[in-house]
């Protein structure tokens, strides 16, 4: 299990709970489907979202078999959408590790992915509730709507502040929103609790990608355990850029829309990103939602669940890796 969780031997032991679950989905006679997908289990991801969904069920409750199979759930679907992402990255690491694309090709991997989502259906089927395949099914919707906006405005120096968080929005806060609020619902907390919590989850999944973002240009690729600047030769191009192209900086908007941008292009545009106060005022942002995710924390009542949640969206604002 990720060290990130040592402080919190009790949900540790859960998340180590909730990987048992996730393996036991994915077993299968045919090896060369299954090997991938463990191997995927065991990388070392912090399994942040499942965390939350177990956090966020004991505020109500707060039922062991049936939130730590729907955080499996959330974790797999999880798991689904990085695998397609990286196909779309062209990542040949992950978490350290090379990815499923890389390993065995793209073909491959969009049908791994494929078989993961199914998997996420058919576990939700057997237990859960239509309000929540429901729940689940608009979290799928917002990441491909963020993912496809993503795509589609590559390499463009035009894109926006507003444009880059609806994107975020999609791609990345929304599903630890669902996380959040999911859990409460499944542990009868009413309506109010869990708004709530899903806007703890919305605030800071926002704030991850941001400093997710920032960590692209500040981070070695040894830290992060993925290929960073990634975003540039792909045309991806996230909130520090955004905020130095505000500077009117010509060259970097030059650089920025080649569609064959060079290693060399790369550092140079990384140089400028950092001079500038893009990093900053990216930074500055994250506070924001930190600040945001912190505000409705302390309205909680007092538990061990909230100081918990607290302090990891503490250190997620504080992170390196």
């Amino acid at each position: 299990m990720n060290s990130f969780w040592d402080k919190y031997p009790q949900l540790q032991r859960e998340l180590e709970d909730v990987k048992e679950i996730m393996k036991k989905n994915v077993k299968t006679n045919e090896k060369y489907i299954e090997k991938p997908l463990l191997d995927l289990i065991d990388s070392g991801g912090k399994m942040l979202r499942p965390a939350f969904l177990l956090l966020s069920s004991k505020f109500g409750k707060y039922e062991k078999d049936k939130h730590q199979n729907l955080a499996a759930i959330i974790e797999m679907l999880h798991m689904a959408t990085l695998i397609h992402d990286d196909i779309i990255d062209e990542s040949k690491l992950r978490r350290g590790q090379t990815t499923i694309q890389s390993r065995y090709g793209k073909d491959y991997a969009v049908y791994m992915g494929d078989y993961l989502f199914s998997k996420c259906f058919m576990m939700l089927s057997e237990d859960y509730s239509m309000e929540n395949m429901r729940k689940i099914s608009k979290a799928i919707t917002h990441i491909c709507m963020g993912e496809i906006r993503q795509y589609y405005f590559r390499f463009r120096s035009d894109v926006s502040l507003k444009r880059y968080l609806k994107i975020v929005s999609g791609k990345t806060a929304s599903l630890f929103a669902m996380s959040f609020h999911i859990g409460a619902k499944e542990s009868e907390c009413d309506e109010k609790m869990s708004k709530a919590l899903g806007k703890i989850g919305y605030n800071i999944g926002m704030a991850f990608q941001i400093i997710d973002d920032i960590l692209d240009y500040t981070a070695e690729e040894e830290t992060l355990g993925k290929s960073i600047k990634n975003d540039l030769k792909q045309g991806f191009f996230t909130l520090p850029l955004i905020f130095a192209l505000l500077e009117d900086n010509k060259r970097l908007e030059i650089l920025i829309e080649k569609e064959d941008v060079t290693d060399d292009d790369v550092i140079e545009i990384i140089n400028i990103i950092r001079s500038s106060n893009g990093l900053t005022r990216a930074k500055k942002l994250a506070v924001r939602y930190t600040e945001r995710a912190f505000s409705i924390i302390d309205s909680l009542p007092n538990c061990e669940s909230k100081e918990i949640i607290y302090e990891i969206t503490e250190k997620l604002l504080k992170r390196e890796y």
